[in-house]
């Protein structure tokens, strides 16, 4: 038995001997990749701008082409329809409870879109678009949120000066240095936990609502103190309060509103529900900020483009400054063909054909006041 294993051995070992130079060398499979063939697949564009192919494109093609494959998801304005996301607008939204991160106001780099757009767009039909369109749907992006204008060519020349509002937003990823050798010491294995003790109490931290009386706010008085305490502790305040109210002019309202709302308060409750096609660009109201559009509050009688902290197209200010004001008669004229009243503004919008909607909708913005 023994002498069969040891031959069995030998018989293992010689084999191995004998392939081993088999092994060695090379297997006779495939070949090396080419040049041209590893760069087909090396497809990604860096901050730097390496990477990025020989091509160019314009603001209005890009306008084309956005609405041709990309407005079904994003929007005509990039404004983002129904869960997909929104591209354009946001600026200053950041530290806002709900921020809105679109290319203008979050992303850092603008070859992060060039690529993201070339190698994944349009959803569905990934890598259709050719490098002229790709560049020309990115100028078309940065139009759209203000940061270029309307006669903007983007190309691999000019690529690099482009830089975007949140670029100093972002840091490196300092985890390994900063927090992981909080974690990869030897592990606590008995008493770990620190004492708990109270140092200050919420009333103490101001961050607990209190009465008037010093209780917290919402609590009940012990029964002998409530027993003491009137049925209503103070009508009369409230009631001076109300009747302070009651006396206060009606004229501290914004004339605009009180006139517009006397003038057919019917006509501004159209007004709101046509303004739902104005809504994805255009806010308004108290703590209105821009978006793709300016914020429309006091736009009726305001001069043209004078919003403050919003970057109007060329045309837009010179019309301003030629002293073109918002009144009805030239609200009407906008809202009907704005690309045709005024070439090359910004809203791709296509207007409001009928004038009871344009009637409506200027009742409703002068309702806004300032």
């Amino acid at each position: 038995m023994s002498k069969s294993r040891d031959v069995l051995i030998l018989a293992i070992c010689a084999g191995a001997l004998l392939a081993t130079p088999a092994l060695a060398g090379k297997l006779g499979l495939g070949r090396e990749a080419l040049p041209e063939e590893i760069a087909a697949w090396d497809v990604a564009v860096l901050p730097d701008g390496t990477g990025l192919r020989p091509g160019s494109g314009d603001v209005a093609t890009g306008d084309e082409v956005f609405a041709e494959k990309c407005a079904s998801c994003h929007g005509e304005f990039a404004e983002g329809l129904d869960s997909w996301p929104v591209l354009a607008g946001g600026e200053g939204t950041l530290t806002d409870r709900r921020p809105v991160k679109t290319v203008g106001s979050y992303w850092p780099y603008l070859s992060t879109v060039w690529d993201y757009v070339h190698r994944s767009m349009p959803f569905g039909a990934a890598q259709t678009l050719s490098v002229d369109e790709t560049y020309a749907i990115t100028a078309f992006l940065l139009y759209s949120n203000g940061l270029v204008d309307e006669d903007f060519v983007l190309s691999d020349e000019n690529f690099r000066e482009v830089e975007l509002p949140n670029a100093v937003g972002f840091y490196p990823d300092d985890r390994p240095q900063t927090e992981y050798p909080l974690f990869s010491g030897e592990p606590c294995m008995s008493d770990c936990r620190q004492p708990v003790a109270i140092t200050k109490r919420a009333v103490e931290l101001n961050v607990t609502p209190q009465d008037p009386d010093g209780r917290p706010a919402g609590t009940l008085p012990p029964l002998s103190e409530a027993a003491a305490l009137p049925a209503d502790p103070a009508p009369a305040t409230e009631t001076a309060a109300a009747t302070e109210v009651a006396a206060a002019p009606a004229a501290a309202e914004p004339a605009p509103v009180a006139e517009a709302a006397a003038a057919d308060p019917a006509l501004i409750a159209e007004g709101i529900g046509v303004f739902k096609k104005c809504v994805a660009c255009h806010k308004v109201g108290e703590g209105a900020k821009h978006a793709v559009g300016p914020v429309l509050n006091g736009i009726v009688g305001a001069p043209v483009g004078a919003a403050d902290g919003y970057k109007y197209s060329k045309v837009m200010l010179e019309a301003g400054a030629g002293g073109m004001v918002w009144d009805a008669e030239t609200l009407h004229a906008y809202l009907a063909d704005p690309k045709g009243f005024l070439p090359k503004n910004k809203m791709a919008f296509v207007g409001l054909k009928k004038d009871r909607d344009r009637e409506a909708v200027i009742a409703y913005l002068a309702s806004l006041g300032k």
